[in-house]
């Protein structure tokens, strides 16, 4: 039985880690900021020890006392604290996705906690073609500050002294079997904005991929690599489909159903935002948009390091996963039916 802290465990992502960590037999204290309550992706309440903290202020805002008592009192720490929005300043990232890192890697030097960083496998920035886990971190070409923030988050931890490991998932979506995902929120709202016809544009190269990973994979491998700290020590592990789904299979997809439009994928060098009309415009800036450099690239994740330690990959995921996908966002009713 590990005694794990997770951090960001009202998240998405967090609460269903926290869930999978009490089925497993492990004890868990959940660290929680402004929002109490655990819920795992099936929305069924977590019965974890709750501790609220800010990850962004140092000892998280903890007197002497709890800080000390909650380092020496917890084997790891799985870090999954993070801001996912891409429309923030560069000084709210580093807050949370830089300093909260910082901040969280003291508080496990003074325990002597292994520690699970969950990050991002869109750190590879803008590159295309194959992603292996053990690849060095680019210097540069990021498509946002979410991404620039996460990659110099891993660099702190790649530097220090501690017993750690990384964690990148690629785009988290809805569990594999039924499509079915706790709240609708980042990749969500631009595909609601796309399926619904609000965004009839969208930039696209061609070729381009994406890489949709169930969250119950990412969930279950965060587990595994926490689990076996002695063989994951020092690695890196992709959690991805490790399946590129071609850009043009998704907006195909959307189309597929009667009530939805196929938006025109456009080749970026001629799409011209000012020539939309203006309700469009406003809602490809404020959303759409910021989205829109994942339909440009075609990263091919590699995840053999992942798939070796925990002896498993993950299911396909084409087009039955994603019409999946859609058919869930109708029956919670984020997406009208016909």
């Amino acid at each position: 039985m590990l005694r794990v802290l997770v951090t960001g465990a009202a998240g998405l992502l967090g609460g269903e880690v926290c869930a999978r960590l009490i089925d497993a037999g492990h004890r868990v204290t959940a660290l929680v900021h402004r929002t109490p309550e655990m819920r795992a992706n099936d929305g069924t309440a977590v019965a974890a020890r709750t501790l609220t903290g800010d990850v962004s202020q140092p000892r998280f805002a903890w007197n002497d006392e709890l800080f000390a008592k909650v380092a020496q009192t917890h084997d790891v720490v799985i870090h999954c604290a993070a801001t996912v929005r891409f429309d923030l300043d560069e000084a709210d990232y580093r807050a949370v996705n830089v300093d909260g890192v910082a901040h969280m890697l003291e508080l496990a030097a003074a325990g002597s906690m292994a520690v699970l960083h969950v990050s991002t496998a869109y750190v590879c920035g803008a590159r295309d073609g194959t992603i292996r886990e053990d690849d060095p971190l680019p210097d540069g070409g990021f498509a946002n500050g979410y991404e620039a923030s996460k990659a110099a988050g891993e660099r702190l931890v790649r530097a220090s002294n501690l017993r750690w490991a990384i964690a990148r998932p690629s785009i988290v979506v809805g569990e594999y079997a039924s499509g079915a995902i706790r709240q609708f929120d980042t990749t969500y709202s631009a595909f609601k904005l796309i399926a619904e016809g609000r965004v009839k544009h969208m930039p696209a190269r061609a070729g381009a991929t994406l890489d949709f990973v169930p969250i119950d994979h990412v969930a279950k491998g965060i587990v595994t690599i926490a689990a076996t700290s002695g063989a994951s020590s020092g690695g890196t592990f992709h959690l991805v489909s490790g399946q590129p789904l071609p850009v043009a299979d998704f907006t195909g997809a959307i189309g597929a159903y009667s009530q939805f439009r196929e938006p025109e994928l456009v080749a970026p060098e001629i799409f011209d935002l000012a020539s939309l009309p203006a309700i469009e415009r406003r809602l490809f800036k404020r959303i759409a948009g910021l989205y829109a450099s994942y339909f440009q690239r075609d990263p091919h994740f590699d995840d053999s390091a992942f798939r070796k330690l925990g002896g498993e990959s993950c299911p396909a995921t084409g087009k039955p996963y994603i019409h999946r996908l859609i058919d869930y966002c109708i029956e919670a009713g984020f997406l009208p039916n016909a």
